[in-house]
């Protein structure tokens, strides 16, 4: 269905029928419930420490005794605070935060997957993509070139494809 065609059987009902459709989405689908209930209770903070949290769990787990490593933990917090419309600044916090904690680790233990670095640069990439196509590229301008510093006092494999990315700020 177009949105031409949403519309047109949206103005077709009257008020009641649109709240009854409304709540039917909402109780129906968790989805809508979380939009509705993030649009009308925005906690950033709380999301994003939660964030935080996982992320790091990833990495430094507390439950268990062996890291996971998984990139994709990061990728769909942030696709859900992309869906939701969180606030650029705390979604590119995120998306930086997920690549110093995988420095951190990296630090303590060496990780000889060259897919690993692969998939953090591509990390990375995205956020320096994200914040520049969102304007706030100079408010993460330390934090980008210091994941570039690290990388490369770190020794990791491709170094160089931070440091071109870098180059483009």
């Amino acid at each position: 269905m177009s949105k031409r065609d949403l519309k047109k059987y949206l103005t077709g009902l009257d008020k009641d029928q649109i709240e009854e459709q409304f709540l039917a989405l909402y109780d129906k689908f968790p989805d809508v419930k979380t939009y509705y209930d993030f649009v009308f209770h925005p906690k950033e903070e709380k999301l994003v420490g939660e964030a935080r949290v996982k992320i790091s769990n990833e990495y430094f787990p507390t439950k268990t005794r062996r890291a996971k490593l998984r990139r994709s933990t990061a990728q769909k917090i942030i696709k859900h605070f992309l869906m939701l419309g969180v606030e650029p600044h705390a979604v590119a916090d995120v998306m930086l935060f997920a690549i110093e904690v995988a420095q951190k680790y990296t630090a303590r233990r060496e990780v000889r997957s060259a897919t690993f670095y692969k998939s953090m640069h591509k990390s990375f990439e995205q956020a320096v993509d994200y914040t520049i196509a969102q304007g706030i590229v100079g408010d993460f301008n330390d934090r980008i070139t210091s994941i570039a510093e690290r990388a490369a006092s770190q020794q990791w494999d491709n170094v160089w494809d931070f440091e071109r990315t870098v180059s483009r700020i």
